[in-house]
């Protein structure tokens, strides 16, 4: 029998139902990675010394292992103490990914999804986020990765673990530039958040509400606001000065983020303006649009400018 290649890497995922397990898994497969789900610790050393299956490459591809509170014979303290080095393996390290989500939005997943919580089958499912939070504890605490998907979609989850684990090795940080409205929150972990909703707004113009940043008469519309172009050619001039020193610093993730009101309209075609902005400097940002599938409200946008109540004295 052909003794099986050492993998490159070996990773354990692994975090709180519905963070993102199995959509990292995924993306791990896609990008090329040896993906096992819910395989029980113990058998890692039959695994690792078994054949590749007849067609297989017999190569020393990295291998994600997928871990819950729902593997048979799960303990996380027992786990972590069976990967901290040194590592019988001959020196073979192995890392934690843990996916971490709050408690609010995971109860809006499970909400919308209509499933119920692996470990709570029979009771609300804040029960069973609870019971994980405290099984997982020692898992979370020894992770060499931490995502926190609280403010994440599929999308922007595939990108965060492309740009943390692709093969490609690149000296530069991963540069992340990104719109969200402050409506639905401030996304978590940016580094740089820019204001744009003292530009006018396309939410009050009846045939532009329905589009977005991305089409032209929307920008267009922004671009003619009397303080867009200075405004705009400061921030990209101002980044075009930060971002050599924070790779000169050694900072691995840089995100730029863009806000207005509902985040679909002024801030998306500020991202796309700087993005496109540093791309001809040679960098290499990827976008995301937090907010942009969302439905436009005038709820959200707050009252029409001009649109105040009358003072009324009496």
């Amino acid at each position: 029998m052909t003794t099986r290649s050492r993998p490159k890497r070996i990773l354990i995922v692994t975090g709180l139902s519905g963070a993102g397990k199995s959509t990292a898994l995924n993306t791990f497969e896609d990008m090329g990675w040896e993906v096992v789900d819910n395989l029980p610790l113990s058998l890692l050393d039959r695994l690792l010394g078994t054949a590749p299956a007849e067609g297989a490459p017999d190569d020393d591809r990295p291998l994600a292992l997928g871990i819950d509170s729902r593997t048979r014979g799960f303990d996380a303290a027992s786990i972590v103490q069976r990967i901290r080095p040194p590592h019988a393996r001959g020196g073979q390290v192995i890392e934690i990914l843990f996916l971490d989500c709050d408690t609010a939005e995971l109860l809006r997943r499970y909400s919308e999804t209509r499933r119920r919580h692996p470990l709570a089958l029979d009771r609300p499912a804040i029960d069973g986020i609870a019971r994980e939070r405290e099984l997982m504890a020692p898992l979370r605490h020894a992770a060499n990765h931490l995502i926190d998907t609280s403010d994440s979609n599929t999308n922007t989850l595939r990108y965060d673990l492309r740009a943390r684990f692709s093969a490609v090795v690149d000296d530069r940080p991963t540069l992340s530039v990104m719109s969200f409205g402050y409506a639905r929150g401030v996304p978590r972990g940016a580094d740089l958040v820019f204001d744009m909703r003292f530009l006018r707004n396309p939410h009050w113009e009846d045939s532009l509400r329905p589009l977005t940043g991305l089409d032209p008469r929307v920008g267009a519309y922004v671009a003619a606001d009397p303080a867009y172009e200075e405004a705009v050619s400061r921030i990209e001039d101002l980044l075009l000065l930060l971002l050599p020193r924070y790779a000169a610093e050694g900072k691995s993730y840089v995100t730029v983020a863009f806000g207005c009101t509902g985040g679909r309209h002024r801030s998306v075609h500020i991202a796309e303006r700087v993005a496109a902005r540093l791309r001809k400097a040679a960098f290499s940002p990827r976008v995301l649009h937090r907010d942009l599938a969302t439905p436009p409200s005038d709820s959200l946008e707050g009252a029409q400018p001009g649109a105040g109540r009358e003072l009324r004295v009496e």
